[in-house]
């Protein structure tokens, strides 16, 4: 099985939302080949949810699963708990009030 770097990963996600109108950014750099990514969805009414990436040992997938969800410092609060715990940790926060993230599509599992 071919794995993704992260940033190869981050790159093909920011340009699938960018296909789809779905503003989001960058808010911590991990480390380029192994970091962890996390996904925020910002749904901009003071409300987010985070996404964590998880390996399921039981069907051999990764599969995306709720680290935090709630007002939005919570949740920010959450990753910065996370990033002290792991600095190579990616954040990407995705900005939407139609609450979409595109994590559901083929292909974006990260391989």
């Amino acid at each position: 099985m071919v794995r993704l770097t992260a940033d190869f990963w981050v790159q093909a996600y920011l340009a699938r939302l960018r296909l789809a109108d779905i503003p989001a950014f960058v808010v911590a750099r991990g480390d380029a080949t192994a970091g962890a990514v996390i996904v925020k969805l910002n749904t901009l009414d003071g409300r987010a949810v985070a996404h964590q990436r998880t390996y399921d040992m039981m069907t051999d997938e990764r599969r995306w699963v709720v680290l935090a969800e709630g007002p939005e410092a919570e949740v920010d609060a959450a990753l910065a708990r996370q990033r002290g715990f792991d600095p190579d940790l990616w954040v990407i926060e995705v900005e939407d009030r139609a609450g979409r993230t595109l994590l559901d599509q083929p292909g974006l599992d990260g391989g």
